[in-house]
């Protein structure tokens, strides 16, 4: 850091509070509707030891191989920032024997060292959701009718489209990637410096490749759809037919994959044109495999990430500020009582805000400055007569109330904090 200049960490971002409304909103949303689901809320630490991640993610991941804030602590211990969640809850559900079936739900921040763009930072915050314990298709469809409920809730399936393939079981996988490695051989050198990396120990990820080139030449490359076996053609078609149960619009990209080694069979994205290059806002798929690679029990599970600042782009919420009540205390008498009564106020959710000292001018011009619905202005004499005088800020009218009767005079401005807001 330069000598007097305090900078933000290139990658970070301050939440001012209307950020920080929107994103609590959308954390608010998608919880309450995994409740629906019959999801349970979980946290894991930020971080974790680095084998936690090289395991679940693969030593070939973008992930693994550029993207992680890694580091050794004062005891020798190589530490990661957590990138993703998945891999952290798959440890909590192996450490904690957690009984499947079982769906977890989660949310909190998410570490990686790319190069910041729009909407794209270096700590960014995401919504989760894991299903462990369910092989059957229905249980792709509920996920994905999940992610679509929460973006319907939010309003932005009109902005959404749902792209969906299948990576098949290990047999197609196998099948697939001898046929992508033999394709690919052909024109070796003409791959990015990567994706040759890729193409001698994961050639799938290619399909995921940023680089132009890479694109062009895998618009001739084979589909995996060429190389389902019976068993995955017939899980996909089951998970395709749920959704179109369910009037859930999608397409099928047989070039879709995700950037990660655990999937197989269903894998999705709900994308948008409308944020550029960072098209995709939710994304997952099936990981039968991760559970037994990490050392537990062999468990098939399901789940979905998004990102919470890219929802946060797309939708159009403006937080519903209460305004506050003012009291104005004149006396030294009515001082102390201030401090009494905004205690009482605020144990009943009221917003009270007062202006510590001052004349009652310079507390008045306060409560307009800060948008006040009402003040309660009171005296030392009113106070001896249980009196006290309210204030309606809005069309300047006053009336004097019994001191009994303060709550159910604000009732009328709707000056409570509640659960709702």
């Amino acid at each position: 850091m330069k000598d007097n200049n305090l900078q933000k960490v290139r990658g970070t971002k301050d939440l001012l509070p209307n950020e920080y409304f929107k994103l609590k909103y959308v954390q608010k949303v998608a919880e309450s509707i995994s409740y629906l689901y019959g999801f349970l809320p979980i946290d894991t630490p930020i971080f974790e030891f680095t084998e936690i991640f090289t395991k679940a993610l693969g030593e070939t991941s973008d992930v693994i191989m550029k993207e992680m804030y890694t580091f050794n602590d004062k005891g020798g211990e190589s530490i990661t920032l957590r990138p993703e969640f998945t891999a952290a809850i798959a440890r909590l559900f192996i450490n904690e024997r957690l009984q499947p079936p079982i769906k977890l739900f989660s949310t909190g921040p998410i570490f990686r060292y790319e190069r910041p763009q729009k909407c794209r930072q270096r700590q960014f915050h995401q919504i989760n959701f894991e299903f462990f314990g369910s092989k059957a298709p229905q249980a792709d469809t509920e996920i994905i009718t999940l992610g679509y409920h929460i973006l319907n809730e939010l309003e932005l399936n009109d902005k959404i489209k749902l792209e969906i393939n299948s990576l098949g079981d290990d047999e197609t996988i196998k099948a697939y990637r001898s046929a992508l490695i033999e394709y690919l051989n052909k024109y070796k050198n003409d791959l990015s410096e990567i994706s040759r990396k890729r193409l001698e120990i994961n050639p799938l990820r290619i399909l995921d490749s940023k680089d132009n080139k890479d694109k062009e030449l895998l618009l001739h490359a084979p589909n995996i759809d060429n190389f389902y076996t019976e068993c995955s053609s017939k899980f996909f078609d089951e998970v395709l037919n749920g959704l179109e149960n369910l009037n859930i619009p999608y397409s099928i990209n047989t070039k879709l994959v995700r950037g990660l080694d655990y999937y197989c069979h269903t894998v999705f994205e709900f994308t948008t044109k409308d944020l550029g290059a960072q098209g995709a806002v939710l994304a997952g798929g099936r990981y039968d495999g991760l559970i037994a690679a990490m050392g537990g029990n062999k468990t098939p599970a399901i789940g979905f990430a998004g990102g919470i600042e890219r929802i946060i782009e797309l939708i159009d919420y403006k937080h519903k500020y209460v305004r506050p009540t003012a009291l104005i205390p004149i006396g030294s008498y009515a001082e102390k009582y201030a401090a009494l009564l905004a205690f009482k106020l605020r144990q009943n959710g009221y917003y009270i805000v007062w202006e510590y000292g001052g004349k009652t001018k310079q507390r008045m011009s306060y409560a307009n400055k800060i948008n006040a619905c009402a003040s309660l202005i009171f005296g030392d004499d009113e106070l001896s007569d249980k009196k006290i005088k309210l204030k309606n800020m809005d069309t300047q009218e006053e009336q004097k109330i019994d001191l009994s009767n303060v709550e159910q005079a604000l009732a009328q401005f709707k000056c409570k904090i509640t659960e709702e807001r």
